[in-house]
């Protein structure tokens, strides 16, 4: 779930999510831009020095396309967004079926037993990136080794995200009304995928 440049780098995801249409989500991920005048849904970003925040927690298809938005402030972390984020789907989710698992892809961020049950009691089946603490002996290679999480569709949708000048800098003092803009910018890509990617 992958819920962090200038807006600075990811989580949810957002903001480091893949699901609905093409059966698989992208992690939830994040990306922090940051926000001169303060304002609704900002907090010091622990990566930047203490300086003001906001956070952009996204779930992706498999093509990158934004399905679900949650803003935070850049203090909150990803896990905590987690299960709001997966609700917050903005299309109607197929249910998934044994035949077409619908997976979700997430980052070392949303290693946490309690965000392993939200996604797998909504139907995902997981990869998830996860933690080695200092003094863990090295796992063992599995026997049948899956392809690492594919977290580099939902870092490019935040790279799209941030090429919109207007949100790498938050100026909006209102949440309600820097989430138009990304809702906005969202759309957007939504519709040049559908456009130019088909």
């Amino acid at each position: 779930m992958g819920c962090g440049g200038g807006c600075g780098p990811s989580s949810s995801g957002a903001t480091t999510g893949r699901t609905g249409s093409g059966g698989t989500a992208r992690a939830p991920t994040a990306r922090r831009c940051l926000p001169p005048l303060g304002g609704d849904e900002t907090g010091p970003d622990p990566t930047n020095r203490g300086k003001r925040g906001t956070k952009r927690h996204l779930l992706s298809d498999r093509r990158g396309a934004p399905l679900s938005l949650v803003l935070s402030a850049a203090n909150r972390t990803d896990m905590m967004l987690a299960e709001a984020t997966l609700d917050g789907l903005v299309v109607d989710r197929p249910p998934p079926a044994a035949g077409h698992p619908q997976h979700l892809y997430r980052d070392k961020g949303f290693d946490y037993p309690a965000t392993d049950q939200a996604a797998v009691a909504r139907g995902y089946t997981l990869h998830t990136a996860r933690k080695r603490h200092r003094g863990d002996p090295t796992p063992p290679p599995p026997a049948d080794p899956e392809p690492p999480p594919r977290r580099w569709t939902i870092e490019r949708t935040n790279s799209w995200q941030n090429r919109f000048r207007k949100l790498r800098i938050r100026y909006e003092k209102h949440a309600a009304n820097y989430r138009g803009l990304v809702e906005f910018a969202c759309s957007l890509i939504v519709y040049r995928l559908c456009s130019f990617l088909g």
